[in-house]
């Protein structure tokens, strides 16, 4: 019997949804310094126009914004430095080979604490066209009015 972990959510990428169509998720650690740590505990972080790429075969996750506590640190903290991400060996071979055949990208949906360890959700996704954006409101528009017709 496994016990579960409780999930904390810091940030949340809501236009990777409207951006982009999901394909499949992975879950990943992130190795993360002290200071950051505690500005994600304390709910700072952002995940807008962030993506994860493998640079010499080690997948990181750039752009994601972390900014420093006023009193957390002592030395020159880079909010936007590249954060390697953890995931199994054949993992990453599977997403590397995703990336490089199918012309996809590799986007941050949610960064959580799951227990006492720092986590991404990772999605393996495709650009949506502007086309497809607008089919996508359209869709969640009548959704909503069918359900508004229900509630009465």
């Amino acid at each position: 019997m496994s016990k579960e972990r409780p999930i904390n959510v810091v940030c949340r990428n809501r236009r990777a949804l409207h951006d982009y169509f999901i394909e499949s998720k992975v879950e990943a650690g992130i190795n993360l310094l002290g200071w950051e740590v505690k500005a994600l505990r304390a709910g700072r972080g952002q995940l807008q126009d962030s993506y994860a790429d493998f640079k010499n075969g080690v997948l990181t996750l750039n752009h994601c914004h972390i900014p420093p506590l006023s009193s957390t640190t002592h030395e020159a903290a880079d909010p936007l430095r590249l954060r390697t991400l953890l995931v199994h060996r054949k993992e990453a071979a599977k997403l590397e080979r995703e990336l490089t055949l199918r012309g996809t990208a590799l986007i941050p949906l949610t960064l959580y604490f799951k227990g006492p360890w720092a986590k991404v959700e990772l999605a393996l996704a495709r650009g949506k066209k502007k086309y497809d954006k607008r089919e996508s409101l359209k869709k969640a528009e009548a959704e909503r009015e069918m359900r508004r017709h229900v509630r009465g």
